[in-house]
């Protein structure tokens, strides 16, 4: 059954002893949208806690602090966020893959896995439609608007994606409003860079492969890179938007080496020239038609003939 946001917040509201679910690799988006909905059934006097993610990086796990559940925890209702299929589930949440009471989402692939879905595939962020909802439950907290702005900011690119839309700008202006400390959140997420994120941009720019007259461009991150002096794994992350700042680039992709024989793909288009949703599709991903991405099985080679392969059948061209 799909739900308004007016009818998950009444859902919600009459809710307790909640379980929040967040996505494997989580990203801000998810994790804001965990964060602001936990404090807020708090606020409302409900039991509720975020069940830890096993890839939650140093720089989201801040805004988990305090609300991650017991191991003893027994939820009564799940909840998640920002996840549109089975797979996005991280290892620990697999035994609630059909529990699963409300999802809340912003994917048009949404599959469709719980009870109740509100899904609006409209929305920049499912931070936005997160707003929606609990603004419709509670008075906002500070901690809770700082945690949606996180989402909302973080998956559009501090509002430079072509996601962004006037109602994300209103949503973000409200937030600010409450009193986040919106410098310090823009500095720590989009000015901040670690010395080996630098230089691992430095060996992507010098492994750069370039398709369709430098339109095309795909950056590959192997397990070796990672294991440079002074780079982490969480280097690695949204390094999807370093590809296109390329000067002519159109689409880019990053494929990240994994540690059991998979790579990640994240996949960044003009969704007006070629749809990575589609792409992603054809390689058991999802997202949407400017982001997406995908797990696929095999080595940096394999994975990137088979990101090229399906990027030309969407084309409409052989690879």
């Amino acid at each position: 059954m799909t739900l308004t946001p007016a009818q998950a917040a009444q859902r919600l509201s009459r809710m307790d002893d909640v379980l929040i679910l967040t996505h494997v690799r989580p990203d801000g988006d998810t994790v804001g949208c965990a964060a602001a909905l936990c404090r807020t059934l708090h606020q409302l006097g409900k039991t509720a806690h975020v069940l830890p993610n096993p890839e939650l990086t140093a720089q989201y796990a801040p805004y988990l602090e305090g609300l991650t559940a017991p191991q003893d925890f027994a939820p009564r209702f799940v909840v998640s966020v920002d996840m549109a299929a089975r797979g996005l589930f991280p290892k620990n949440a697999l035994s609630w893959v059909e529990s699963v009471d409300l999802a809340i989402d912003h994917h048009p692939s949404q599959e469709f896995f719980a009870k109740e879905t509100c899904l609006d595939a409209g929305r920049a962020a499912c931070g936005e439609l997160m707003y929606d909802i609990l603004t419709q439950m509670a008075p906002l907290t500070v901690p809770a608007a700082t945690a949606l702005y996180v989402a909302i900011s973080t998956d559009c690119g501090c509002f430079a994606y072509g996601n962004t839309t006037p109602g994300t700008h209103r949503i973000a202006a409200e937030l600010m409003e409450l009193g986040i400390p919106t410098v310090q959140l823009n500095k720590r997420h989009f000015q901040t860079k670690s010395f080996g994120r630098l230089r691992l941009e430095s060996m992507l720019t010098q492994s750069l492969e370039l398709y369709d007259g430098g339109e095309l461009a795909f950056a590959l991150v192997s397990r070796e890179m990672l294991s440079q002096p002074g780079v982490t794994p969480e280097d690695a992350e949204d390094i999807s938007s370093f590809v296109g700042q390329v000067e002519g680039v159109k689409a880019g992709a990053t494929l990240r080496e994994l540690e059991d024989g998979q790579c990640k793909i994240s996949l960044r288009t003009d969704p007006n020239l070629l749809n990575a949703s589609q792409v992603c599709a054809l390689l058991g991903g999802a997202g949407h038609a400017g982001a997406s991405g995908a797990t696929v099985q095999g080595d940096l080679t394999q994975a990137k003939t088979a990101l090229l392969q399906a990027i030309r059948q969407v084309q409409g061209r052989e690879a």
